[in-house]
């Protein structure tokens, strides 16, 4: 998220519209017989789509995940504001979809207190916590609570604490907020907040340089279930000479193993052609690897098996056969924390984080 796109502490303003913020191509619902809004003919002939709330909008704007959370944000009495996934997502965090495990849409969550007459549906549940005011503003138009209270709030409604990590670290991804915040915010405003152990439970396994939703998962199950050191995250590989190789998902580099995510989008041409290019250049430098599988995420023993086969091969490879460096050159730049990522400028960040676009 850009920083000045954040107004903390925002004054609540109702049926604001595209004029105050939005970005262009969402459309902010209206009701019957509003100005702009559909009349009851228009609404009972399919011309408009109900939103929910007694909100409606053309039939033919999209329902994308932007827009769902526009139409959420619509509900919003003259408090409160969108928090959790859709709060992430609207402040740019690319991974928040809005979709479950089963591909289903997720509800955007509205957090309004105890002082509301909201009925949640399909469309949006609803949170009666109390929010700071410090922790709500206004984000290209909408009320938002911040990424420290949306990342946490999200960690601590998870299904599990390998579903917390995977939130924090797609937030990470983005910028919204690093390890170090989350601790800090994680004592000074949830002490007692139902969840909040989880969100200290699982601090110490938190990375931030996670680059997809499965890096963070085949990282806990490479440490919790194989019992192996923990690896990091999208470190970079370099030959003897200094010359760049490439960038495994998960890496050790003392023993000399990596990991890598092999998913459904792997198996295209092009894309498993490269993985088998960077996989015989590892090779080359005396690196054993392993790979998850997208059909490993169910049980992880294959992949745990993998993995302890290829720290065995490497605890054999003679030291004359380690061909990489066991860190990056000086002139590498690093960005593998949310601190050095934030620090770089307009240009390095265009050059450096190329890799983004993926997302």
């Amino acid at each position: 998220m850009d920083l000045d796109d954040w107004t903390p502490g925002a004054r609540p303003r109702h049926g604001i519209g595209p004029r105050e913020g939005l970005p262009p191509g969402l459309v902010w619902p209206s009701r019957r017989g509003e100005p702009g809004g559909p009349t009851d003919w228009q609404t009972r002939s399919g011309a408009f789509r109900s939103t929910g709330g007694g909100n409606w909008v053309p039939s033919d704007v999209q329902v994308s995940v932007d827009q769902r959370i526009v139409e959420a944000a619509a509900r919003l009495p003259a408090h409160g504001g969108v928090t959790g996934w859709a709060a992430l997502r609207w402040c740019g965090g690319r991974w928040f979809s809005g979709l479950g495990p089963d591909s289903s849409l997720r509800p955007a969550t509205l957090a309004v207190g105890t002082r509301h007459t909201l009925r949640p549906d399909g469309r949006i549940v609803v949170s009666q916590e109390h929010v700071p005011p410090s922790e709500m503003g206004r984000v290209r138009g909408l009320r938002v609570t911040s990424p420290c209270w949306s990342v946490a709030f999200e960690m601590r409604k998870a299904s599990s604490d390998e579903a917390a990590v995977v939130a924090f670290e797609m937030a990470a991804y983005d910028d919204l907020v690093s390890v170090a915040e989350l601790t800090a915010f994680t004592e000074s405003a949830l002490w007692i907040r139902q969840g909040v152990q989880r969100v200290r439970d699982v601090l110490p396994l938190l990375d931030e340089n996670s680059w997809s939703p499965m890096e963070p998962v085949m990282r806990l199950a490479w440490q919790l279930e194989a019992g192996a050191p923990r690896p990091l995250a999208n470190c970079p590989v370099f030959d003897l000479s200094g010359r760049f190789v490439g960038t495994p998902d998960l890496l050790d580099p003392v023993a000399g193993v990596y990991g890598m995510y092999d998913g459904g989008l792997h198996l295209a041409g092009e894309v498993r052609h490269a993985d088998v290019e960077k996989e015989a250049a590892y090779r080359r430098l005396g690196l054993e690897g392993a790979t998850m599988m997208a059909g490993d995420v169910r049980d992880r023993g294959a992949f745990v098996g993998r993995l302890r086969e290829a720290y065995a091969r490497a605890e054999r490879r003679p030291s004359d056969m380690r061909l990489w460096l066991p860190e990056p050159p000086v002139w590498w730049v690093p960005t593998s924390t949310v601190e050095q990522r934030r620090a770089l400028s307009s240009y390095d960040r265009m050059r450096l984080l190329r890799y983004r676009k993926a997302a």
